[in-house]
């Protein structure tokens, strides 16, 4: 185990060059940059500057179409400058591996337009995400697993269909969408005024006692949490009950059940460390998923200031450290935790053996 332990994490690091490359590649295609932003924003000032000293009609006409760079007197060599802040006077290869080399020790540099450490950025945003993902992440596995081997234990019953229908109705019901039907509702959108709809915590957070904190801060979980969860239990509750299904109808179950077995020992002391292989194979994959992507539109809707609406308003703004950056450490993370799920395999079950798999 010891040596394909030591495979994989040898294997992390092309994997990971290769990922990086790619997005810088596409980056390199994509209209607009930094620079470019820059120079918008000072034609758009210098434009309305402009317009409102030419006066009107065809003077403001003639006016906006001499406003090139060069004609507003910006100063020599002002582009050139820029370029050299945000290190675009490089060729595109050497700037790849200058960030390659610094990202080795994770030194992120600076945001582009926020004069502030990537890593303290990052850093600052981290508990939104964590919060909304663990917690997530938390109550669909404790809800999904059990409601699965139910489901799995009552296969065709009306138990079975009902619970079906209601968690494919959530899943059909987008995030983003249910998080606005519950604004609406309750965060005095336009009924009830009862929980809060910004931030994770109140002013004056830090004078509360601490049942107080824990109540106030799940006060502000509640309503992204709902709208979060709403659709994450189809996926791992049909998971779950389609594994157990399998495992039910194997022949080592009808045998354990002809030796006298009660139902509760093959299901718990047989079929459950097989059935749950699948479940925890999936567990990295719901972990990225919940944590870095899928609370996006949740963030914004709740004005929750976390990595998923850092990240956006970083590829808006081509605001190139950070979009770097948090790809960097999120798919560093992925490849770790997928490391993870190999190790939680054995620990399930000890007869799995990865040392005779290649590590594709």
């Amino acid at each position: 185990m010891f040596a394909y332990i030591i495979r994989r994490l040898l294997f992390i690091a092309p994997t990971l060059f290769a990922i990086m490359m790619i997005n810088f590649v596409i980056v390199q295609f994509v209209p607009g940059g930094p620079v470019e932003r820059i120079l918008a924003e000072l034609e758009g000032t210098a434009v309305g500057a402009t317009a409102r000293v030419a006066g009107s009609g065809s003077d403001v006409q003639s006016a906006g179409e001499s406003l090139y760079r060069g004609a507003q007197g910006l100063p020599d060599g002002f582009v050139e400058k820029l370029e050299k802040m945000y290190g675009l006077d490089k060729p595109p290869v050497e700037r790849f591996l200058l960030m390659m080399e610094n990202y080795l020790t994770f030194d992120f540099g600076e945001s582009a337009f926020r004069s502030r450490s990537v890593v303290d950025l990052i850093i600052e945003k981290m508990p939104v995400s964590i919060s909304l993902g663990l917690w997530t992440t938390l109550v669909v596995y404790i809800v999904s697993i059990p409601l699965g081997i139910a489901k799995a234990r009552r296969d065709g019953s009306a138990f079975d269909v009902w619970t079906s229908g209601t968690i494919i109705l959530g899943y059909a019901i987008p995030g983003f969408l249910f998080a606005i039907l519950l604004v609406v509702l309750f965060a005095g959108g336009s009924y009830w005024k009862l929980f809060p709809l910004r931030g994770l915590v109140s002013p004056g957070f830090e004078d509360m006692s601490t049942l107080g904190q824990i109540a106030d801060y799940f006060w502000h979980l509640a309503l992204p949490l709902t709208a979060l969860i709403i659709g994450s239990f189809a996926t791992l509750t049909m998971l779950t009950k389609n594994s157990f299904i399998d495992q039910i109808r194997s022949q080592y179950v009808t045998t354990a059940r002809a030796k006298g077995l009660s139902e509760r020992r093959v299901l718990y002391g047989h079929v459950f460390r097989n059935g749950m292989l699948i479940i925890i194979a999936g567990f990295p994959g719901a972990i990225i998923g919940i944590l870095f992507t899928g609370a996006l539109l949740i963030e914004i809707i709740f004005s929750l200031d976390g990595l998923g609406l850092l990240g956006y308003e970083a590829a808006i703004d081509r605001d190139y450290p950070v979009m770097f950056a948090t790809l960097y450490i999120f798919t560093l993370l992925g490849l770790v935790l997928n490391l993870v799920g190999d190790l939680m395999y054995v620990i399930v079950d000890p007869r799995i053996d990865f040392e005779s798999r290649d590590v594709g």
